[in-house]
């Protein structure tokens, strides 16, 4: 039933497949495929059958793309289905509204829930003498909404998501709120699909070198342009402005260098895979040279 609804789908829609068991190729027909009555077919026959894993996708992703994503996530899923909840964004469900998709705005509830688990655990087990708040401060940090856009570039998340063209054209794509609530989707449909020991090696292996890169004495946690604006107002100084002076590599892996200034005196630089991140680098930076010039 699922495969002849993937055969039904509308023109804009192919069949995608993988880990083939059996072929079917010169027989003119597939046998899980559609019947000459289906309508908006786009025959395939040359394809392999007998499909063990078989989604759809819009025709601007590559035929590879999924299966490449799923190398880089070091998952692959077992039902084709939950990948493509995971990846379907509100703007194209309701889009293509008539073919009933399901987007993936539940998958993030999902998600959330367990990498506040998976996160909760990674730091009580490497922090195990701190008390609940500084636990908590760092777990902020970590499922914070830019570290999370972060882990979905660097998994190339934005590239095999299913968009609206409303939301592509507003540069959606690119978003660090939407792309934390796809990472946060993914994680869940790893979950439904294999279990928590999927889900959780993944954000295990994901987040290990950022917990390892906490210190536990700085209890900003990142959190430097508060602390540079403080230090302004406390020295009557006007507000620190930032202001991106570069963007390095190509779009699907962009860095941005920003420079905030204090002062004359003061002006520093600081880099980072979202603006965000290469503001809080900056403020670091210039806190720094406050405290030299003081001390």
């Amino acid at each position: 039933m699922a495969c002849r609804a993937a055969w039904r789908a509308a023109g804009t829609w192919q069949f995608v497949n993988w880990q083939t068991e059996a072929t079917g190729r010169g027989t003119g027909r597939m046998p899980c495929g559609p019947t000459p009555a289906d309508p908006f077919v786009i025959p395939l026959l040359a394809l392999p059958c007998f499909f063990s894993f078989a989604i759809l996708r819009p025709l601007n992703i590559e035929r590879n793309d999924l299966e490449r994503f799923e190398q880089r996530l070091g998952y692959s899923f077992r039902n084709g289905e939950l990948l493509v909840r995971a990846l379907t964004h509100k703007s194209y469900a309701h889009e293509a509204r008539e073919r009933q998709l399901d987007d993936n705005e539940t998958y993030e509830f999902l998600g959330d829930s367990v990498l506040g688990f998976v996160i909760g655990d990674l730091l009580f087990q490497h922090f195990p003498t701190l008390d609940e708040g500084a636990l908590s401060k760092m777990k902020a940090y970590l499922v914070s909404a830019p570290i999370l856009a972060m882990k979905a570039r660097q998994y190339g998340m934005g590239e095999v998501l299913f968009l609206g063209v409303g939301e592509e054209k507003s540069g959606g794509r690119k978003k660090d709120s939407l792309l934390a609530n796809l990472f946060e989707a993914v994680i869940a449909g790893v979950f439904l699909d294999g279990g928590i020991e999927p889900a959780q090696k993944l954000l295990r292996d994901s987040f290990q070198p950022d917990v390892l890169a906490i210190d536990s004495d700085d209890l900003l946690f990142q959190d430097y342009k508060t602390a540079l604006q403080e230090v302004a107002q406390g020295q009557g100084l006007p507000l620190p402005e930032y202001q991106v002076v570069d963007e390095i590599g190509p779009d699907h892996d962009k860095r941005f260098v920003v420079e905030v200034r204090l002062t004359s005196e003061i002006a520093a630089k600081g880099e980072g895979s979202s603006k965000k991140e290469a503001q809080q680098q900056a403020a670091k930076a210039a806190l720094q040279m406050d405290a030299e010039r003081r001390s």
